[in-house]
């Protein structure tokens, strides 16, 4: 792909997705970002007036329907899907979660076909696609690209599974569902899918109050501002804008298409370190975090080295990601109150 692109990114207001938005608009590139919300989308032009004149909105009201996408991908050159449904009180796996998930890369990659500017599109899938719960060590083992969470479909759908349990069948079938489609329909573009684990960092999407943060962030928050120590699922992250530079790097490096990426830190996480690094780094900070340890669980391993190297993603260590969002966080609840 030659510089500069003209991309669309689906979910463009949400955590990754405003960064995805950002990272394109540094390298010169134009972007057309696609959200739900129209006013979420124009407070997102407005809060970067240097990037106005390359960064459009349009206004996507149903991302799973047939041809939600026809003209929102007019004229690009590549697609960044970042959009996906999550929800914890999802009271029908199927029609809330998976089925619609399916749906948009389906839409997404069907009105690509037929644009024919389209060269590549870049999906953001997640560890929750190669996550296998019941894969325990001894012996030790690590996590790649190669593996796959081994939820059936009828797993996923059960009204008996937790939505949690259904969101990994959701990203799972949603990624098959991409590659299916590029092995069956042969179109003029190629595909690369990422699956990153929980992702922190700052916010640049428009959010206005502190309970209205992105799951993930919101654990970090619940450490630092006393409320509770989470449990951590797994012990692997990565930093949003690390990410960003990753889903930039798949969508214009020529070898990576149709190849699949976990793009992870190589440090590890847990909330006791988030509990640790406030108290280090910030004056009132063993006055008000919350209570209890947790260690790191460091019994199997994630591979994102490959990643690392292949995107050319220099990872950040996990102190710095911590200090960056709570400052904001801070700020945010400053701003709250006053």
């Amino acid at each position: 792909m030659s510089t500069p692109l003209y991309i669309l990114v689906t979910g463009a207001t949400g955590f990754i997705g405003a960064h995805v938005v950002d990272e394109l608009l540094r390298r010169g590139h134009r972007v057309r970002a696609a959200t739900r919300s129209l006013p979420k989308g124009e407070l997102m032009k407005i809060s970067r007036p240097q990037y106005a004149a390359r960064l459009d909105i349009v206004q996507v009201r149903d991302f799973s329907a047939s041809a939600s996408f026809t003209d929102a991908v007019q004229g690009v050159d590549g697609i960044i899907h970042v959009a996906s449904p999550f929800t914890y009180t999802t009271t029908d796996n199927e029609k809330e979660l998976v089925k619609p998930a399916i749906a948009g890369v389906k839409s997404v990659l069907d009105a690509a076909a037929q644009e024919g500017k389209v060269k590549r599109v870049v999906i953001t899938s997640s560890f929750a696609a190669v996550l296998d719960v019941g894969r325990t060590a001894p012996p030790r083992f690590a996590y790649t690209s190669e593996d796959w969470n081994p939820l059936t479909y009828e797993e996923a759908v059960a009204k008996d599974t937790s939505a949690v349990v259904a969101y990994r069948g959701s990203k799972k079938f949603a990624e098959l569902a991409a590659w299916e489609f590029v092995r069956e329909r042969k179109p003029g573009f190629d595909v690369v899918t990422l699956c990153p684990p929980m992702t922190f960092g700052p916010i640049a999407h428009p959010v206005e109050r502190l309970a209205d943060l992105n799951e993930s962030n919101a654990m970090l928050w619940a450490v630092a501002s006393g409320k509770e120590m989470p449990v951590a699922r797994v012990p692997f992250w990565v930093d949003v804008r690390d990410l960003a530079v990753a889903h930039v790097e798949a969508l214009v490096r020529a070898d990576a298409g149709g190849k699949r990426f976990v793009v992870a830190s190589p440090e590890k996480f847990s909330y006791g370190l988030v509990k640790r690094f406030v108290e280090e780094q910030f004056e009132w900070g063993r006055e008000r975090v919350a209570q209890g340890e947790q260690e790191v669980d460091d019994g199997y391993d994630l591979d994102g080295e490959r990643a690392g190297r292949e995107l050319g993603v220099g990872y950040r260590g996990f102190r710095e990601t911590v200090r960056d969002f709570v400052e904001q966080a801070v700020k945010m609840e400053g701003r709250e109150k006053s």
